[in-house]
């Protein structure tokens, strides 16, 4: 029997609205935890000691956030129920001495991060966003959401064999891009113009985490509006979706009575391994479970009992099959833009689902009265991997890989169905209450 569906179309719009102000892994960060906020949750530092009330929490660090719901009288081996996303997406990053430029243009120097599609980023209008270390070692939020850098692209004229050959790109030299006019390049234009845009003294940044993003606006795509285009679905399709969710939960009529302590992982650093301090390889999500346990008077054995019957749905964006490239996908799994959430399976164990996952995942679909779909890759192709079995791997807690069929993932921007991001958001909402 179906429950009640907390999310229709307003949740797409509201996530538009969310990649639209979430150009970094720290502003998506940032977002997350604002709308927590709203939900009742409080922020807790890692340096203090942690009590073990009731209520929503979250702790931020860098580009990754953990949240969680204990309900009232939650005994110390309750077991946790998580949904796992990631914050980062393929861009191009600053590097350390960004100014430089050539033959009267002045460019910033870029360091390729993750796997984008190279050509989706030439000839578009970049911002500048990220964060900023001050001497101090506060940090700053800077988002400079207006055009004030391009790749141009070689026009054809001098490059004929694109035409026959098709578009080589040099990851060194052809992807710096351009922000202006003249040979009077000066170390510390950039960083200075940051400082001005943001209202900070000058001289006062020690340090920069800056990446560019198109400023291009989400937009409903199609005769119907069934279709949205946006940058950064993978992941932030999910980290909104796992937000909304656990909101939801936290602030339903049976908050109070959850069997299980709701938990949001997003993590950064995925798109190149997740082995970092704030990625899924790191320490972070195990030490806020355990301390959870040990806040609310329990034991190493309560810990191993609440990690024993624990389960993680790892949520990324998988594939859509392509209309013009379907011999690319498995012929017996064509997952379709629409049709609601895909499990996603690898025997290899690129994705950690097995058939006990699998169940868990149905009966979240049944309970939100929502469709979902399998997906397995063409055996001739490689697999991508999720942060799916590190989870399971590193804390030994069951996990279950799903997402949103997309179409041009790691471009940058992607393509998803209207409706999918929001039957997602009550497929987790159903799993998180249980």
């Amino acid at each position: 029997m179906s429950t009640r569906r907390p999310f229709d179309r307003g949740h797409t719009d509201d996530l538009m609205s969310f990649l639209a102000a979430s150009p970094s892994p720290y502003h998506a960060v940032a977002n997350a935890a604002e709308r927590l906020q709203k939900a009742g949750f409080r922020q807790v530092a890692e340096t203090d000691a942690w009590d073990g009330t009731s209520g929503g929490k979250y702790v931020l660090r860098g580009g990754a956030i953990i949240a969680w719901y204990v309900p009232e009288g939650a005994a110390p081996h309750t077991p946790f129920r998580i949904v796992g996303a990631h914050t980062d997406s393929p861009n191009l990053r600053v590097k350390p001495l960004p100014d430089t430029g050539a033959h009267g243009w002045r460019q910033v120097a870029v360091e390729i991060y993750g796997g984008p599609l190279m050509n989706s980023w030439l000839d578009r209008d970049l911002g500048l966003a990220g964060r900023l270390t001050l001497r101090d070692g506060s940090t700053h939020l800077v988002n400079v959401d207006r055009p004030l850098l391009r790749v141009p692209q070689l026009a054809i004229h001098l490059d004929r064999s694109v035409s026959t050959e098709g578009l080589k790109l040099d990851k060194q030299r052809h992807l710096q891009p351009v922000w202006g006019l003249g040979d009077d390049v000066r170390d510390g234009d950039l960083i200075a113009f940051l400082e001005q845009e943001c209202g900070l003294a000058a001289g006062s940044v020690a340090g920069w985490d800056l990446m560019t993003h198109s400023v291009e606006a989400p937009a409903y795509l199609g005769r119907d509006r069934e279709l949205v285009a946006g940058p950064r679905m993978d992941n932030l399709l999910s980290v909104h979706a796992g937000t909304a969710a656990l909101a939801a939960v936290a602030t339903g009529e049976q908050a109070a009575d959850l069997p299980y302590i709701p938990v949001l992982a997003a993590f950064d650093h995925e798109e190149n391994g997740s082995q970092s301090d704030t990625g899924a390889d790191g320490p972070l999500l195990g030490s806020v479970l355990e301390r959870s346990v040990f806040a609310r008077g329990g034991s190493y054995e309560d810990r191993a009992r609440a990690f024993a019957g624990s389960v993680c749905l790892s949520s990324d964006t998988g594939h859509a099959v392509h209309p013009n490239y379907a011999e690319r996908h498995d012929p017996t799994h064509h997952p379709r833009a629409g049709g609601g959430p895909i499990l996603k399976v690898n025997v290899n164990n690129r994705y950690a689902t097995d058939g006990s996952g699998r169940a868990v995942f149905a009966a979240a679909c049944e309970k939100a009265g929502v469709p979902f779909q399998s997906f397995v890759s063409n055996n001739s192709m490689p697999c991508g991997t999720t942060i799916g079995p590190i989870t399971a791997a590193r804390h030994g807690i069951r996990t279950v890989d799903i997402g949103v069929a997309i179409l041009s993932m790691h471009s940058a921007r992607e393509l998803c169905a209207a409706d999918d991001p929001f039957l997602l958001a009550n497929a987790l909402t159903a799993f998180l209450e249980g």
